[in-house]
Protein backbone atom coordinates (compact mmCIF):
# COMPACT_ATOMS: atom_id res chain seq x y z
CA UNK A 1 0.00 0.00 0.00
CA UNK A 2 0.91 3.74 -0.21
CA UNK A 3 2.19 6.07 2.42
CA UNK A 4 -1.14 7.65 2.24
CA UNK A 5 -3.17 4.42 2.34
CA UNK A 6 -0.85 3.25 5.59
CA UNK A 7 -1.53 6.95 6.96
CA UNK A 8 -5.43 6.62 6.12
CA UNK A 9 -5.38 3.56 8.59
CA UNK A 10 -3.31 4.55 11.46
CA UNK A 11 -5.20 7.54 11.98
CA UNK A 12 -8.31 5.84 12.14
CA UNK A 13 -6.40 3.23 14.77
CA UNK A 14 -5.33 6.25 16.40
CA UNK A 15 -9.14 7.77 16.92
CA UNK A 16 -9.92 4.49 18.18
CA UNK A 17 -7.56 4.36 20.50
CA UNK A 18 -7.98 8.25 21.42
CA UNK A 19 -11.86 7.93 21.78
CA UNK A 20 -11.59 4.35 24.33
CA UNK A 21 -9.68 6.87 26.85
CA UNK A 22 -12.22 9.45 26.49
CA UNK A 23 -10.38 11.97 24.05
CA UNK A 24 -10.36 12.93 20.00
CA UNK A 25 -7.70 12.43 17.72
CA UNK A 26 -6.59 15.90 18.05
CA UNK A 27 -5.28 15.13 20.91
CA UNK A 28 -2.94 12.76 19.91
CA UNK A 29 0.60 13.78 18.10
CA UNK A 30 1.87 11.20 15.50
CA UNK A 31 5.49 11.22 15.08
CA UNK A 32 6.50 10.12 11.62
CA UNK A 33 10.20 8.28 12.24
CA UNK A 34 11.81 8.64 9.11
CA UNK A 35 14.84 6.56 10.61
CA UNK A 36 16.61 5.00 7.78
CA UNK A 37 14.35 6.32 5.15
CA UNK A 38 16.69 8.09 1.99
CA UNK A 39 16.64 12.02 2.19
CA UNK A 40 15.27 12.12 -1.55
CA UNK A 41 12.35 10.03 -0.80
CA UNK A 42 11.27 12.10 2.26
CA UNK A 43 11.89 14.69 0.51
CA UNK A 44 9.42 13.40 -2.03
CA UNK A 45 6.51 12.11 0.72
CA UNK A 46 6.24 15.46 2.58
CA UNK A 47 3.38 16.46 0.34
CA UNK A 48 1.72 13.26 1.10
CA UNK A 49 2.63 13.40 4.77
CA UNK A 50 0.94 17.06 5.05
CA UNK A 51 -1.63 15.94 3.13
CA UNK A 52 -2.49 13.48 6.13
CA UNK A 53 -2.13 15.42 8.94
CA UNK A 54 1.24 14.60 9.92
CA UNK A 55 3.74 17.46 10.19
CA UNK A 56 5.96 15.84 13.03
CA UNK A 57 9.01 14.13 12.04
CA UNK A 58 11.24 11.62 14.10
CA UNK A 59 15.13 11.35 13.78
CA UNK A 60 16.92 8.67 15.61
CA UNK A 61 20.32 10.02 14.30
CA UNK A 62 21.76 13.45 14.22
CA UNK A 63 23.46 12.78 10.86
CA UNK A 64 20.18 11.66 9.82
CA UNK A 65 18.67 15.01 11.05
CA UNK A 66 21.01 17.39 9.65
CA UNK A 67 20.86 15.67 5.82
CA UNK A 68 17.22 15.29 6.01
CA UNK A 69 15.86 18.86 7.37
CA UNK A 70 17.08 21.48 4.73
CA UNK A 71 14.93 19.25 2.25
CA UNK A 72 11.86 18.94 4.29
CA UNK A 73 10.82 22.61 3.89
CA UNK A 74 9.58 24.93 7.06
CA UNK A 75 6.07 22.75 7.33
CA UNK A 76 8.04 20.05 9.48
CA UNK A 77 8.23 19.98 12.80
CA UNK A 78 11.16 18.15 14.18
CA UNK A 79 11.87 15.31 17.14
CA UNK A 80 14.68 14.23 18.44
CA UNK A 81 13.85 10.52 19.03
CA UNK A 82 17.22 8.86 19.44
CA UNK A 83 19.83 8.73 22.01
CA UNK A 84 21.78 11.73 21.89
CA UNK A 85 25.43 11.85 23.17
CA UNK A 86 26.69 15.02 24.95
CA UNK A 87 29.50 15.82 21.64
CA UNK A 88 26.09 16.55 19.24
CA UNK A 89 24.00 18.21 21.46
CA UNK A 90 25.21 21.42 19.28
CA UNK A 91 23.89 19.70 16.26
CA UNK A 92 20.14 19.08 17.97
CA UNK A 93 19.53 21.81 20.21
CA UNK A 94 17.68 24.92 18.39
CA UNK A 95 17.18 22.20 15.36
CA UNK A 96 14.68 20.60 16.34
CA UNK A 97 11.03 21.45 18.85
CA UNK A 98 11.34 18.75 21.65
CA UNK A 99 14.44 15.87 22.37
CA UNK A 100 12.78 12.92 23.48
CA UNK A 101 16.13 11.30 25.35
CA UNK A 102 16.99 13.17 28.31
CA UNK A 103 18.53 10.46 30.23
CA UNK A 104 21.61 12.40 32.47
CA UNK A 105 21.59 15.27 34.63
CA UNK A 106 25.17 15.62 32.56
CA UNK A 107 23.07 15.63 29.45
CA UNK A 108 20.87 17.87 30.74
CA UNK A 109 23.80 20.46 31.71
CA UNK A 110 24.92 20.36 28.11
CA UNK A 111 21.52 20.70 26.91
CA UNK A 112 21.19 24.07 28.68
CA UNK A 113 24.92 24.95 27.87
CA UNK A 114 23.82 25.51 24.19
CA UNK A 115 20.70 26.63 24.51
CA UNK A 116 21.80 29.53 26.82
CA UNK A 117 24.75 30.30 24.32
CA UNK A 118 22.61 29.56 21.24
CA UNK A 119 19.81 31.52 23.10
CA UNK A 120 17.22 29.13 22.22
CA UNK A 121 14.77 27.30 24.63
CA UNK A 122 15.10 23.21 24.47
CA UNK A 123 12.15 21.43 25.54
CA UNK A 124 13.15 17.64 26.49
CA UNK A 125 11.37 14.55 28.06
CA UNK A 126 12.79 12.19 30.23
CA UNK A 127 13.46 9.03 28.58
CA UNK A 128 12.19 5.99 31.26
CA UNK A 129 13.33 2.82 30.96
CA UNK A 130 10.49 1.13 31.89
CA UNK A 131 11.02 -2.24 31.88
CA UNK A 132 14.72 -2.29 32.92
CA UNK A 133 16.08 -4.06 29.91
CA UNK A 134 19.86 -3.74 29.49
CA UNK A 135 19.99 -2.92 25.75
CA UNK A 136 18.12 0.53 26.29
CA UNK A 137 18.95 3.47 27.34
CA UNK A 138 16.72 5.56 29.71
CA UNK A 139 16.61 6.09 34.01
CA UNK A 140 14.76 3.61 36.12
CA UNK A 141 11.06 5.22 37.01
CA UNK A 142 12.42 5.74 40.35
CA UNK A 143 14.94 8.50 39.43
CA UNK A 144 12.37 10.91 37.47
CA UNK A 145 11.60 13.07 39.64
CA UNK A 146 14.95 14.08 41.00
CA UNK A 147 16.39 14.03 37.48
CA UNK A 148 13.54 16.49 36.69
CA UNK A 149 13.86 18.43 39.96
CA UNK A 150 17.95 18.93 38.61
CA UNK A 151 16.92 19.98 35.14
CA UNK A 152 14.22 22.94 36.39
CA UNK A 153 16.90 24.13 37.63
CA UNK A 154 18.78 24.74 34.76
CA UNK A 155 18.64 27.49 32.32
CA UNK A 156 17.23 27.68 28.99
CA UNK A 157 16.30 23.66 29.21
CA UNK A 158 12.19 22.63 30.03
CA UNK A 159 10.90 19.03 30.83
CA UNK A 160 8.07 19.06 29.11
CA UNK A 161 6.78 15.08 29.62
CA UNK A 162 8.47 11.76 29.80
CA UNK A 163 9.28 8.98 27.05
CA UNK A 164 9.58 5.39 27.17
CA UNK A 165 10.95 2.54 24.41
CA UNK A 166 8.94 -0.47 25.34
CA UNK A 167 10.04 -3.85 24.79
CA UNK A 168 9.60 -5.61 21.24
CA UNK A 169 6.75 -7.82 21.28
CA UNK A 170 4.64 -10.06 18.99
CA UNK A 171 1.42 -8.48 20.71
CA UNK A 172 1.07 -5.03 21.68
CA UNK A 173 -1.07 -5.95 24.68
CA UNK A 174 1.56 -7.25 26.37
CA UNK A 175 3.27 -4.01 27.05
CA UNK A 176 0.21 -2.45 28.35
CA UNK A 177 1.22 -3.00 31.74
CA UNK A 178 4.48 -1.07 31.30
CA UNK A 179 2.26 1.74 29.50
CA UNK A 180 0.05 1.62 32.54
CA UNK A 181 3.33 2.29 34.83
CA UNK A 182 4.71 5.10 32.64
CA UNK A 183 0.81 6.98 32.86
CA UNK A 184 1.22 6.73 36.68
CA UNK A 185 4.66 8.02 36.78
CA UNK A 186 3.65 10.78 34.76
CA UNK A 187 0.67 11.81 36.80
CA UNK A 188 3.40 11.48 39.99
CA UNK A 189 5.35 13.91 38.46
CA UNK A 190 2.65 16.24 37.66
CA UNK A 191 0.97 16.30 40.61
CA UNK A 192 4.42 17.12 42.34
CA UNK A 193 4.17 20.59 40.37
CA UNK A 194 6.31 19.48 36.90
CA UNK A 195 5.15 20.76 33.94
CA UNK A 196 4.29 17.40 32.79
CA UNK A 197 2.57 18.02 28.30
CA UNK A 198 3.50 15.02 27.02
CA UNK A 199 3.46 11.23 27.20
CA UNK A 200 5.71 9.86 24.11
CA UNK A 201 5.15 6.08 23.91
CA UNK A 202 3.99 3.06 21.82
CA UNK A 203 5.22 2.32 18.40
CA UNK A 204 4.42 0.73 15.22
CA UNK A 205 3.52 -2.59 17.50
CA UNK A 206 1.98 -0.93 20.01
CA UNK A 207 0.47 2.13 19.40
CA UNK A 208 -3.09 1.60 20.23
CA UNK A 209 -2.71 0.63 23.53
CA UNK A 210 0.11 2.69 24.30
CA UNK A 211 -2.89 5.72 23.45
CA UNK A 212 -5.24 3.78 25.24
CA UNK A 213 -3.16 3.95 28.39
CA UNK A 214 -2.37 8.02 27.92
CA UNK A 215 0.20 8.30 25.71
CA UNK A 216 0.00 11.77 23.87
CA UNK A 217 2.74 11.34 21.17
CA UNK A 218 3.28 7.84 19.42
CA UNK A 219 6.34 7.36 17.30
CA UNK A 220 5.78 5.03 14.14
CA UNK A 221 7.93 4.10 11.14
CA UNK A 222 7.38 0.62 10.14
CA UNK A 223 3.38 1.17 9.61
CA UNK A 224 3.96 4.69 7.64
CA UNK A 225 7.01 3.92 5.52
CA UNK A 226 7.77 0.10 5.33
CA UNK A 227 10.56 -2.02 6.45
CA UNK A 228 13.88 -0.22 5.08
CA UNK A 229 16.86 -1.64 6.07
CA UNK A 230 17.83 -4.37 8.73
CA UNK A 231 16.85 -2.82 11.99
CA UNK A 232 16.05 -3.06 15.66
CA UNK A 233 12.30 -2.60 15.41
CA UNK A 234 12.43 -0.78 18.98
CA UNK A 235 13.81 2.30 17.46
CA UNK A 236 10.55 3.07 15.74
Amino acid sequence: MSIADNLRIINENIARAAQKSGRQRADITLIAVTKSVDPQVLQGEIGTLLSMGVSHLGENRVQELTAKQPLCGSDITWHMIGNLQRNKVRNVVGRVAMIHSLDSLRLAEEISRIALRENVAADVLIEINIADEASKHGIAPEDAMDLAREAARLPNIAVKGLMTIAPFVDDGEENRPHFRRMARLFAELKAAGHDMRHLSMGMTIDYEVAIEEGATMVRIGTAIFGEREAQNEQNH
